[in-house]
């Protein structure tokens, strides 16, 4: 086994082991969520970031945030979106930001009319400063985080590890949720999302950094593994990962890292060469037959209900009402206060407030599309317009980037089924204005 080899084993093994303490060891995840905070500051900052450390630091933040939350590890419920924004932060005081990247300045003062439009609106019977902090961070996560990655040059193979960093504590989910519920024909006996697959926490957010997971390890089946011991390596993990977040039967995640997986391999297909193509319709062939077993192995451990939750049927297999369990009503509620306040909103969080006036339900939004239309009126509009057409604008320049559309994907899917509940759709979204070289010469670290 070569040295390369062996080091990525060792990490592996090493997440792998985590997952177990994090389930056995009652005072663990407090020392690894604060190792995680401490440790990427240091990092960060012993190097001047003269590498780009705040990237790494933060993937494995947005990488680990699932599985502090299950296990209470952060210091509090959000600290992951404010742990990047400081570590971005960090970044930009040592090596600075792009002059070009105004649409994200734009997109950032764009949201502050509806966080004053909130203080002057709401009678809401809860803390204020934690609704507008709950519906806000995710966009500010994502606008500082844009600040920092706009432009900024880095090589396909650093891409690589940094999409690593964010895919390593995703594995100790996996170990986790496999001591969480060793048996899963004990627990599936419907077709709704599965709280106890789900390590008891939120199926939706699960399968969300689930489906990331398996997008990162079947891009490194592609990308990195070039010898039979990485092979084997990579496609275990995909197998596990991709199976357990079939077992949430929480379709959003899975079916979005889907999507990234078959959009990465039509881009790469087209922009390599005769020869590489021929090596990439083996890889293909590969990818394919182990999704159709995971998919097989699924059907077999669920007595056939995962084929029923993926054709929207219950158990009896009759075809349920609602495409998307409900959220498109919510999603009309938001409409009704978009069209009331179309120009500034309601203001941050008084859509919720409104909601449960009208219903007495307090239902939180799914959508940040709807969220922020209803939210920032056609300010929000303009926000979102600014997020979809800037990262595809920069791709004409930046053809070497064979991730961005699949970062794009990720984070325009998960918006529309667990809005910004998560850093991960902000920071995965932030790496697509990464200036991508297939060559491995370092950049120099300079402020513009």
């Amino acid at each position: 086994m070569l040295e390369s080899e062996k080091k990525y084993l060792f990490i592996v093994l090493i997440h792998a082991f985590i997952g177990v303490a994090m389930f056995y060891v009652p005072f663990f995840p407090k020392i690894y969520g604060y190792s995680i905070i401490f440790g990427g500051i240091y990092f960060a900052v012993k190097n001047s970031n003269q590498n780009n450390e705040v990237l790494y630091a933060a993937a494995y933040m947005v990488g680990s945030e699932i599985l502090l939350r299950m296990t209470d590890g952060n210091p509090i419920y959000e600290f992951s979106k404010y742990g990047v924004i400081m570590l971005v932060l960090i970044g930009i005081y040592y090596s600075g930001i792009s002059k070009n990247a105004l649409p994200y300045w734009l997109f950032l003062i764009l949201l502050i009319p509806g966080v004053i439009e909130a203080t002057y609106s709401t009678d809401y019977y809860g803390s204020l400063r934690k609704m507008i902090s709950f519906n806000i961070s995710g966009p500010l996560c994502l606008g500082i985080s844009a600040l920092y990655t706009y432009n900024r040059k880095v090589t396909f193979s650093q891409l690589g590890e940094i999409l690593l960093a964010a895919g390593l504590p995703i594995i100790s989910v996996m170990v986790y949720l496999s001591l969480y519920t060793p048996n899963i024909k004990d627990i599936i006996t419907g077709t709704g999302s599965n709280v106890e697959a789900s390590g008891g926490f939120g199926p939706n957010q699960v399968s969300t950094i689930l489906g990331l997971g398996m997008f990162i390890f079947v891009s490194r089946l592609i990308f990195n593994s070039r010898s039979k011991v990485l092979l084997l390596i990579n496609l275990i993990i995909v197998f596990n990962i991709s199976f357990r977040g079939l077992m949430t039967f929480s379709r959003g995640g899975m079916l979005t890292g889907g999507m990234m997986i078959v959009v990465l391999i039509l881009i790469t297909y087209v922009k390599i060469n005769n020869s590489g193509r021929m090596k990439m319709n083996a890889m293909i062939a590969f990818v394919s037959i182990a999704m159709v077993a995971i998919w097989l192995y699924s059907l077999d451990q669920t007595g056939g209900l995962i084929q029923k939750r993926y054709s929207n049927q219950d158990a009896a297999g009759r075809v349920k009402e609602s495409q998307f369990t409900g959220r498109e009503g919510i999603f009309n509620d938001q409409m009704i206060d978009f069209l009331g306040n179309p120009v500034f909103g309601v203001g941050v969080g008084i859509n919720t407030e409104n909601r449960i006036k009208r219903t007495g339900l307090e239902l939180l939004s799914h959508n940040e599309i709807g969220r922020m239309l209803a939210e920032h009126g056609a300010l929000g509009v303009m926000g979102l317009l600014i997020l979809a057409l800037t990262p595809l604008i920069l791709y004409l320049d930046n053809k070497d980037n064979f991730f961005i559309v699949c970062f794009v994907i990720f984070w325009l899917l998960t918006i529309n089924h667990a809005a910004m509940r998560l850093a991960v759709p902000a920071y995965i979204y932030s790496l697509s204005l990464l200036k991508i070289s297939l060559n491995e010469e370092k950049h120099p670290v300079h402020r513009e």
